[in-house]
């Protein structure tokens, strides 16, 4: 394998704006980083059952990705235009409790909708440790690795929407409108694919 273009795509496709890096810091920003770390553990928790599918199917998933990738891109931009849309109408500030798009759930559940991942996945998966590795305790490495690069980056935006909660909180509004028209953004993009 080669490992410089393997952490290349691994640590460039982290650590880049997608659904996960955008709602960690929006809720790090509105919440404070320790508040948003439910979300984030979610993010690592369903990233590793992710991962761990894209080993286990990712030659029948890589074979099969023409046909159901208009199903999962559909249902992921759903799922992100309605995260958007609650980030637009989200209130002026933190509450006691939080809010379901905070939570372990919520962080959990982004990633089987999330193509981002999913792709990602199937691609470190099938291009760079398949063809290379075939041992349980290697695949399983992998899989932990590939969850922890994750969660290691929606971290870092955690702390970048942490650092600046003072800002958010004086143009919470605007903000707020920034980071739903950037995920819907996202939505719009990885549904480009399906109008060519």
């Amino acid at each position: 394998m080669n490992l410089a273009a393997f952490l290349s795509y691994v640590i460039l496709t982290s650590i880049t704006p997608g659904p996960n890096n955008i709602m960690s810091m929006t809720n790090a920003g509105r919440y404070g980083f320790r508040r948003a770390l439910p979300f984030n553990f979610g993010v690592f928790a369903g990233f590793i059952v992710v991962m761990a599918g894209c080993a286990l199917f990712s030659s029948l998933l890589y074979e099969a990705v023409p046909a159901i990738e208009p199903y999962m891109l559909c249902a992921g931009a759903a799922y992100i235009l309605w995260l958007a849309f609650h980030v637009w109408r989200s209130d002026a500030g933190p509450s006691e409790t939080g809010d379901a798009s905070n939570s372990f759930a919520a962080g959990a559940a982004l990633q089987f909708v999330n193509v981002k991942v999913i792709l990602y996945g199937i691609t470190a998966m099938s291009s760079f440790i398949l063809p290379y590795y075939k041992t349980f305790a290697a695949i399983l490495f992998f899989i932990v690795f590939l969850a922890f690069m994750g969660f290691a980056c929606t971290l870092c935006w955690s702390a970048f929407g942490a650092v600046f909660e003072m800002f958010f909180s004086k143009y919470r509004k605007p903000f707020n409108a920034a980071m739903a028209i950037a995920l819907v953004w996202c939505a719009v993009s990885m549904l480009s694919g399906l109008w060519k």
